[in-house]
C-alpha cells in the first residue's frame, strides 16, 4: 500500500505495509540511514527520531503513526553541522564510536526544546539512551553548552 510520509520536510512516496516499524521506512523506503537500528524493541534509543514535535523510538512504532505529521531525523538537524546541538558534540568530542549519537542527539534536542537549560537529573531523565561506550557524561556536558549556544 503507498502512502505520502513528511520526512525532513520533504514529502516521499512509500510503497509499504503501514505496520512496518517507522525505522525500516525511514532507512530502506526513503533512503536516510543517519536513524540507527539497535535493539529493535525501543529501548536503546538509537532509533529516535521526531515524530510532531516529540522524540519517539521509531523502531516500535508503526509508520502509519507517521501518516500526517511530521518526521524529522538526524539529517534533518542541520545538512551542514553547524545547528548548536551538533556544534556542541564536536566541542566536547561526545561520540565514541558514534553508532548511538544521533539518537542521542535527536533525545537532546526534543528535551532543549521543553527545557532550555535543563539541570543534570532533566538530561539523566529524558534523555535514557543506551552507549555502550559510556559517553554520557560528555553528552550531559555537550547538552549544556548547546542550551547556552541555542540561547544566545
Amino acid at each position: 500500500m503507498a502512502f505520502d510520509l513528511v520526512v525532513n520536510g520533504s514529502t516521499h512516496r512509500v510503497d509499504a505495509d503501514p505496520q512496518t516499524p517507522l525505522l525500516w521506512v525511514i532507512r530502506d523506503h526513503v533512503g536516510l540511514t543517519g536513524t540507527k537500528f539497535s535493539c529493535g524493541i525501543g529501548q536503546c534509543g538509537a532509533c529516535t527520531v521526531h515524530l510532531d514535535g516529540r522524540a519517539v523510538r521509531s523502531c516500535s512504532i508503526p509508520a502509519a503513526t507517521a501518516i500526517g505529521k511530521p518526521v524529522v531525523t538526524i539529517e534533518g538537524v542541520s545538512p551542514d553541522g553547524t545547528h548548536p546541538i551538533q556544534l556542541a558534540w564536536k566541542e566536547f568530542d561526545a561520540p565514541q564510536c558514534g553508532y548511538c549519537q544521533s539518537g542521542m542527539i535527536m533525545s537532546a534536542l526534543a528535551l532543549l526544546r521543553e527545557r532550555p537549560h535543563p539541570t543534570d537529573a532533566d538530561i539523566d531523565a529524558r534523555v535514557t539512551n543506551a552507549c555502550r561506550c559510556g559517553t554520557y557524561y560528555r553528552v550531559r556536558k555537550a547538552i549544556h553548552l548547546a542550551a547556552d549556544l541555542m540561547g544566545k
